[in-house]
């Protein structure tokens, strides 16, 4: 069974790393510090300790397909396990990636127009002032105590700092918030256990959409971090099996960081080769669960 893993992560590596270098000719940029080779070695160890619902390996029960798409989708958004950047899970035979609260400011960062991004709850007694500055809402202070940690929560907010030095705001109320945590399929049991950290991760994303669509970095990169953020929540499920292990997952990790669930990447292996996967089908879509439009 070793010599067959090492097999499989030799012929995965291979399919990826020659993938990788395809997309690098056709514009997509490598940060200069990410090292994909390691990150793939680093991503096969985390594998290593994934089991399906049935404790049986992932990769002994997932496709080399699932298991490329994912680990292509990694190296592409420049993202680690080792950092806890990421994190996988296994969906029937299929492998997926998870994307951490930590891979979204990672990735976010390596857009050209973005200094830095961040986000702060709003608790009941907190002083909260912001202002509408020629058409953009701008922070002006937030006051708060550590007692207030344990109040209720009236909102969060993101702030956006390009490479000009503007930090561009966006709010979120607590209405708001729950409007979008209300419309996914899914169970609100991560949502109620830790409410401060789903709701960062919520204006988080709403805060982000707008600068990757009016970024000029890649195409490519731009169509992964897209993909990513607007499919969070939408894996395809199989069974209220698969619904559980992944609230599972998200429980164990999210009281350190936010966890985004996103859907398989828009290409796939076969034969050890990367091709264009079609369009889900409409029974695919059916069967997913989302997060709404509340990025």
């Amino acid at each position: 069974m070793t010599n067959q893993l090492a097999i499989i992560q030799k012929d995965i590596t291979d399919s990826v790393n020659s993938k990788l270098g395809e997309l690098q000719k056709e514009g997509l940029v490598i940060p200069k510090n990410y090292n994909a080779s390691n990150a793939l070695k680093s991503a096969f160890f985390k594998l290593q300790e994934v089991k399906d619902k049935s404790g049986k390996p992932a990769l002994e029960v997932c496709t080399k397909e699932s298991v490329a798409n994912s680990l292509l989708d990694m190296t592409v958004q420049g993202l680690s396990p080792a950092k806890t950047q990421c994190y996988f899970v296994v969906y029937g035979n299929q492998l997926q990636l998870l994307r951490s609260y930590f891979g979204t400011q990672t990735v976010l960062k390596r857009l050209s127009n973005v200094k830095d991004i961040w986000a702060n709850v709003i608790y009941k007694d907190d002083v909260f002032d912001y202002e509408n500055y020629h058409g953009r809402e701008r922070l002006i202070s937030h006051k708060t105590a550590f007692e207030n940690r344990d109040k209720d929560i009236l909102g969060a907010y993101a702030v956006v700092q390009t490479t000009d030095g503007e930090e561009i705001l966006t709010v979120m109320t607590k209405k708001e918030i729950e409007t979008s945590w209300g419309q996914s399929k899914t169970s609100q049991t991560v949502h109620k256990k830790f409410p401060q950290e789903m709701a960062k991760r919520t204006v988080i994303n709403r805060a982000a959409k707008a600068f990757v669509n009016t970024s000029d970095d890649s195409d490519l990169l731009i169509e992964a971090v897209n993909q990513s953020t607007e499919s969070e929540y939408e894996p395809q499920i199989k069974d209220m099996g698969d619904i559980q292990e992944v609230q599972q997952e998200i429980e164990q990790n999210a009281n350190t960081e936010e966890i985004d669930i996103q859907e398989p990447p828009n290409t796939i292996v076969q034969e050890a080769e990367l091709v264009d996967m079609p369009q889900q089908t409409q029974d695919q879509q059916q069967a997913s669960f989302a997060d709404g439009p509340g990025f």
